[in-house]
């Protein structure tokens, strides 16, 4: 059986790859806004569900987009409160 090198190229090129990343969620007015922090890349929407829905589908399109992404490595975040002052 022979294979079409084009057909085989495109296969590559559909790999599939896999990475963990850490999102964070808050309320922001009437919206949720949801925040990749490994990836500069946040979306919002009504609920929880949707704003992370949405970040999901921004996420896809920031790696589609790019062939050679920028992606920080964070293990263990948390969250923590602090107070600034500023002039």
């Amino acid at each position: 059986m022979r294979v079409d090198n084009n057909l085989l190229n495109l296969i590559k090129e559909i790999k599939m790859r896999t990475i963990q990343i850490n999102n964070a969620v808050w309320k922001e007015g009437d919206y949720f806004v949801a925040q990749c922090l490994n990836i500069d890349v946040s979306s919002f929407g009504d609920t929880k569900e949707d704003a992370l829905s949405n970040l999901q589908e921004a996420l896809e399109l920031y790696f589609e987009d790019n062939k050679h992404p920028e992606v920080t490595i964070i293990e263990k975040p948390e969250i923590v409160g602090s107070i600034l002052k500023y002039a």
